[in-house]
């Protein structure tokens, strides 16, 4: 038997490098830190790897050695253009001669590949398989390609072959681009229906560009919840990353609105003055209110007959978004029909492309179509907003942003199958900032399964979040380099690193966000080794920069400005840290040590706060952004924070909105769940009184921190 409490060694550890499950690593003190094997092995399970005695990892190391040779062509080939990769084909030494290799192009035409000689043979099963280098032309076009094959008369054999970009184009040096961060949901305005909605980002991306001169804005994932209540308030554990929350709907905004009979009418005027009173409640978001009034009338205007235009655009919108929408608009249905989790439902349901589901399909086709036109007016109204955008100025315009994972009993863990592991949880390990560590309860991508489909569903997914998007931010960037997987019912301080083909998922998405001209932005903080940020920097991706962690803990000090990175986002804070003026009080670790997430005491904690503040601040009066004399108001401490921000080389600057209106409480506590009202306040002042998008556009204090980035003369 294995002893599961012993640190990995031997031929576990050789298997496990296999399969890039990292068996040590550094924690956030510097030390290394051997794996226990009962992670390694449970890690391995949930790779399709199983271990129950020792016999059983040889039997694996020789089938994971072997199953390259099984296959006549690898299942998905990523290059970078300009540069010349072999591809390795086996092929039975006895057929090598009749074995022809080409590449179909996605714009039409064929190219041949070059042929080179054998270099490697291994006995399989009695045959000799040997491997067969070609090597396609470095001159190929960027896109998603054909790999083809076919051994004399025999089977084709086709797999993708995508060509990426070496680099995306960042934004152009000189004086920096800035725009607002925002929690949509939380900036609400007299239109709205309790919640911020895909209106008020077109109202706030115009008013700010044309205004403000602001190039962007960015805002939380937008991603779809559970259509029915309780609907999960994290924008960051979605049901899906591909499609959007309808919660965002302007319903107003629909065309089929405006023709709809005064009976239907009056329904929507109902259903909106039952919630138009939230949009001035202090009290937390009611998510589930808000969107049961929305429901009964989006169903309403649903049933108001299209032209025959509107309704072949429609049919067109279905026909591009294919498998993956109806597969969404299927859970959507039958969540409502058999309610969450997934354990309710009956057994044959459980299989996405069972027949049950099928027969079910059929059965309930007008409420697959309801949650089709859905998303088809989602994208009409993202649409308008990233019009909104670039009609008031923005020369970027709207940048969304990509949660790290789903939700584990969500659309995408029905939907998507073998992509997705199961049996563990994405998480973190420990660090500085969340000393217990952190488990997201997300499933992570299995590298195999996103290999064994192409990269499918994660290109599929980028399309449409990138459709109407200036930028994409992706949360915790370094997931697509490793994962920290966490073992069910595990702490999360015990789990492990899983490696991904990082060249395949940046290069990846760097080809679909130069399709749609859009920049990218990877969240790189917390541990992320030197290497992985000069790698993302080289491939023209922004990393991002927060005031308070840009220090030399060597020297003790803040950085000096001109050593701040030239490709990122800059900002003085982010969602996942107190607004700026509750984070100069120190509120944070009052907050965490009433949650139980600190394991140093408060008094140090605090110690080492004041003490990196004072750093900071100390700074400023040395820049002359600060006047020594006298106490700053809190007010004149932002703006000099932010001020600070334009003396750095980056590129691109964020001002979150709530340091725009002095807000002071966390909009998001890492490491807790009901513990905390984690997104579900509302956008409000210092002392907690609502504000409206109304009052954001006259409120001085919004104009001067923006001045505070923009000098008159910028544009």
């Amino acid at each position: 038997m294995l002893d599961l409490d012993a640190p990995v060694s031997g031929d576990l550890a050789r298997l496990a490098e296999a399969y890039r499950v990292s068996t040590t690593f550094e924690d956030w003190r510097g030390d290394e830190v051997t794996v226990l094997t009962r992670t390694v092995v449970a890690v391995l399970d949930a790779l399709g790897v199983r271990l129950e005695v020792e016999d059983d990892i040889a039997v694996e190391l020789e089938r994971v050695r072997l199953a390259p040779w099984r296959r006549l062509l690898p299942d998905v080939v990523v290059t970078v253009q300009g540069e010349k990769d072999d591809v390795a084909v086996h092929v039975g030494q006895d057929a090598a001669d009749d074995v022809r290799v080409w590449l179909e192009l996605e714009t039409g035409g064929h190219t041949d590949v070059t042929r080179g000689e054998p270099q490697a043979s291994e006995e399989l099963e009695g045959a000799t398989v040997v491997r067969v280098p070609f090597t396609p032309p470095a001159d190929l076009p960027l896109g998603w390609h054909r790999l083809c094959a076919r051994v004399g008369d025999g089977e084709l054999v086709e797999r993708p072959y995508v060509v990426t970009p070496a680099r995306l184009e960042p934004p152009a040096p000189g004086h920096p681009s800035w725009g607002f961060m925002t929690q949509l949901y939380s900036v609400r305005s007299q239109a709205s229906w309790g919640l911020g909605d895909l209106g008020d980002l077109g109202d706030l991306a115009w008013w700010s560009a044309a205004e403000l001169g602001a190039d962007f804005v960015l805002v939380n994932p937008l991603h779809a919840a559970e259509p029915i209540a309780p609907m999960e308030p994290s924008p960051y554990l979605p049901t899906t990353r591909r499609f959007f929350n309808p919660v965002y709907l302007r319903v107003e905004d629909i065309r089929e609105v405006a023709y709809l009979p005064s009976t239907d009418r009056a329904v929507i005027e109902w259903q909106a003055e039952a919630v138009r009173p939230l949009n001035a409640d202090p009290a937390l978001l009611d998510r589930d209110e808000v969107w049961a009034a929305k429901l009964v009338a989006l169903e309403a205007v649903f049933e108001q007959p299209r032209s025959s235009v509107r309704e072949r655009e429609f049919q067109a919108y279905k026909a591009r978004e294919g498998q993956g929408l109806l597969d969404f608009a299927t859970w959507c249905t039958l969540a409502e029909r058999y309610g969450l989790p997934t354990t309710r439902w009956p057994r044959s349901l459980l299989d996405a492309r069972g027949a049950e589901i099928e027969s079910l399909r059929g059965e309930l086709a007008g409420r697959v179509e309801f949650h089709c036109w859905l998303q088809w007016c989602l994208d009409q109204q993202l649409e308008e907003a990233a019009r909104r955008a670039a009609a008031g100025g923005m020369r970027l315009g709207v940048v969304h942003d990509l949660a790290v994972g789903v939700h584990p009993d969500g659309a995408d863990a029905w939907g998507l199958g073998p992509a997705l592991a199961t049996g563990v949880t994405v998480g973190a390990p420990p660090d500085a900032f969340n000393q217990q560590g952190q488990d997201w309860s997300q499933p992570p991508w299995r590298p195999d399964g996103l290999s064994a489909s192409g990269y499918a569903p994660f290109r599929d997914m980028l399309r449409t979040v990138l459709r109407h998007a200036g930028g994409l931010r992706v949360d915790h960037i370094i997931g697509l380099f490793r994962l920290w997987w966490v073992p069910q019912g595990a702490h999360p301080s015990q789990g492990t690193y899983v490696y991904y083909d990082h060249e395949a998922m940046l290069g990846i998405l760097a080809l679909e966000a130069h399709r749609a001209g859009a920049v990218v932005i990877g969240e790189d903080l917390g541990n992320v080794e030197p290497w992985a940020r000069e790698y993302l920097t080289s491939r023209g991706i922004l990393g991002t920069s927060i005031l308070w962690f840009e220090r030399d803990y060597e020297a003790g000090k803040p950085k000096p400005p001109q050593d701040w990175r030239e490709l990122s986002l800059a900002s003085v804070t982010t969602h996942d840290l107190p607004p700026t003026a509750g984070y100069l009080t120190g509120e944070h670790i009052e907050l965490r040590d009433r949650l139980g997430l600190l394991t140093r005491s408060v008094a140090e904690e605090r110690e080492v706060d004041e003490a990196e503040r004072r750093s900071v601040r100390h700074q400023l009066e040395d820049l002359g952004l600060l006047v020594r004399e006298g106490g700053p108001t809190e007010r004149e401490q932002v703006e000099a924070l932010h001020r600070f921000l334009t003396l750095t080389p980056a590129r691109l600057i964020g001002v979150s909105l709530a340091d725009a209106v002095g807000e002071r409480r966390a909009m998001n506590q890492p490491g807790t769940s009901d513990e905390y009202p984690n997104w579900r306040l509302p956008l409000a002042d210092g002392s907690g009184r609502p504000v409206l998008l109304e009052e954001i556009v006259t409120s001085p204090r919004v104009r001067d921190l923006a001045k505070a980035v923009r000098p008159e003369d910028s544009r």
